[in-house]
């Protein structure tokens, strides 16, 4: 066999005269004045390769048998391209090799999708043929940063303290939120286990067991209807740490990061991150996660239209709405009445009734409401909020619900209007509320988990108004998405028996599905506090990508389904007998 003695991008000038033996996959075949030209590629990179029948005729023919995608190793002569030759946008670009031995591996189909260029094809199409995917240059640096970050996280959490320590994939189901993936137990027959949706509780354990700092690169599933972007397993860098508070996570928390870009990506990260509160986000920028790069914070215009004569606006002013929009700064020549169309439909797509628009095109203005509420856009023409060339979106009513909907139709028009910003975008969210309303199940349900710490002042302030009470939680925030979500964690029996019952769980519920970390409670728990970054979703943000399948090396679709493997798939019957179960169409 030829085995290597250098990868595909090492050579240079410098390695001018020695005798080099590469292996790879043939990326590229031309042929140039009777000589036979490849470019061959690993991991590493590409370089050319030339077969001249003036030096060895023999393996010039057997240079023509070679097709794209088959696999060869080659020994030749590096020499140096002439000026007029050398490629700079590539690493090799000022060498080539002469050829002088061959052998070939093996050969390749023609591929069902190109792997040399860039294409417009299926993602089932992609996910069917990954493997070949995956030779493609960007997802192989896109994987390579993934290592990079794991390697990085690795580094710096073991540096402080942090032991690596594996949880167990085949658990006791504890649904709380998504649904669970169940695995049946053929030595029990009608008991299942369930794949984790975090290391939640068994991270609690450990700190519990004496280990004060602990973390693992988590592996999570959970079966969810699928939403935009979302996997049935992903991975966490998940931590924990005792006797510590919410401030000792942040600080771990963003010497972590730190360490990823520094290590990983090259790049220097200011700490410590700024903090806002939740209801700060939800108010300025309508949104837990907001991407705070754009500007176009949310502006309540009440004061605007105490006395208008807009019923529709006043109406909703009168009884506790607001009026509140957002501004697109200089788009207002660019923008006619088709594209405020647009924004309309999207509005009511979102959920809300109508949108107010205004646009201050500098020597006119126009407006959905200008014949209805002419002085109120002057006076907000005249204190500044629309600057000439701008355009502001308004929606009117019920205050949450404003807040909500602007959030989102400001992240729609971000995506679609503005010019993509460069650089990170990092802060901390924190003082979420302890509770939410489930609006179908008609009760509270724990807003992050029902083992975070609630505000010990609140929970006895408003015992009979739960809603009001905040946790002692945190959410970390780059680039409008949630990177991490972290808290101090309930550590008393009485505590966390009672967020239970608040959250509607019955005694003997709380016994089956948590009876033993109860238990484990009364056995001298310390304070503790952590937090799990998504390791997907950071990758995805680094590497540029929209989606988070360009960052997993075999993701699944929309519908959970594998084209390569077409996973989920039937089960004989003597699998199904052995696990007695059957199945009920």
């Amino acid at each position: 066999m030829l085995k290597k003695t250098h990868n595909c991008g090492e050579l240079n000038a410098q390695y001018e005269g020695q005798e080099v033996v590469l292996n790879g996959w043939v990326d590229r075949i031309r042929d140039l004045g009777g000589i036979k030209f490849i470019l061959l590629r690993d991991r590493y990179g590409k370089t050319q390769i030339f077969f001249d029948p003036n030096e060895n005729k023999e393996l010039y023919e057997k240079s023509l048998t070679l097709g794209n995608e088959y696999t060869v190793g080659i020994k030749g002569i590096v020499k140096k391209r002439p000026d007029d030759a050398i490629n700079k946008n590539m690493k090799t670009g000022d060498i080539e090799i002469l050829a002088t031995d061959i052998e070939i591996f093996s050969e390749s189909e023609t591929p069902p999708i190109y792997v040399n260029k860039d294409e417009d094809i299926s993602e089932n199409l992609r996910l069917k043929y990954r493997y070949l995917d995956l030779r493609k240059e960007k997802m192989q640096k896109n994987l390579i940063m993934r290592h990079k970050i794991m390697q990085a996280s690795r580094k710096y959490l073991s540096e402080n303290g942090f032991l690596e320590v594996e949880t167990p994939f085949l658990t006791k189901s504890t649904p709380e939120g998504a649904r669970d993936f169940l695995v049946p137990s053929r030595i029990k027959p009608g008991n299942f286990y369930a794949l984790p949706q975090s290391p939640q509780i068994f991270k609690q354990l450990l700190m519990v067991s004496g280990f004060d700092k602990y973390f693992q690169i988590a592996r999570c599933f959970r079966d969810e209807d699928f939403r935009a972007d979302r996997q049935p397993e992903f991975t966490q860098i998940d931590f924990e740490a005792s006797f510590v508070k919410k401030e000792d996570i942040f600080e771990y928390g963003e010497g972590l990061v730190k360490a990823i870009f520094k290590e990983a990506v090259g790049l220097e990260i200011e700490t410590p991150f700024r903090q806002m509160s939740y209801d700060e986000a939800l108010e300025k920028y309508g949104s837990d996660k907001p991407d705070t790069r754009y500007g176009m914070e949310l502006i309540e215009l009440n004061e605007y239209f105490e006395n208008t004569q807009a019923s529709f606006i006043k109406e909703k002013i009168d009884n506790n709405g607001v009026i509140k929009g957002f501004v697109i700064p200089k788009k207002a020549k660019e923008y006619s009445r088709k594209k405020f169309d647009y924004f309309t439909e999207s509005a009511k797509q979102l959920g809300a009734t109508g949108l107010i628009w205004i646009a201050n095109d500098g020597d006119k203005v126009r407006s959905s409401i200008k014949k209805i509420a002419e002085k109120e856009i002057q006076d907000i023409l005249n204190h500044g909020i629309i600057d000439n060339g701008d355009v502001m979106l308004l929606l009117t009513g019920d205050r949450k619900e404003v807040n909500k909907l602007l959030g989102q139709l400001r992240v729609k028009v971000i995506k679609e209007e503005m010019e993509k910003k460069s650089g990170f975008d990092i802060l901390w969210i924190v003082d979420f509320p302890m509770f939410a309303w489930d609006e179908e199940e008609n009760r509270i349900t724990a807003e992050h988990h029902p083992f975070t710490m609630p505000n010990l002042k609140d929970l006895e302030m408003y015992k009979d108004d739960p809603l009001k009470i905040k946790a002692e939680c945190y959410d970390l925030v780059i680039n409008g998405y949630e990177m991490a979500s972290g808290g101090e964690r309930i550590y008393r029996k009485d505590i966390q028996k009672r967020i239970f019952e608040m959250i509607g769980l019955e005694e003997k519920e709380i016994q089956e599905k948590f009876g033993f970390l109860l238990e484990a409670f009364k056995y001298g728990a310390p304070p503790h506090a952590g937090a799990a970054l998504g390791l997907d979703r950071l990758v995805a943000v680094i590497c540029e990508e929209d989606s988070i399948k360009e960052v997993i090396a075999f993701p699944k679709t929309a519908t959970g389904s594998s084209p390569m493997t077409e996973a989920p798939s039937r089960v004989d019957e003597k699998q199904l007998k052995n696990l007695k179960l059957k199945i009920i169409e």
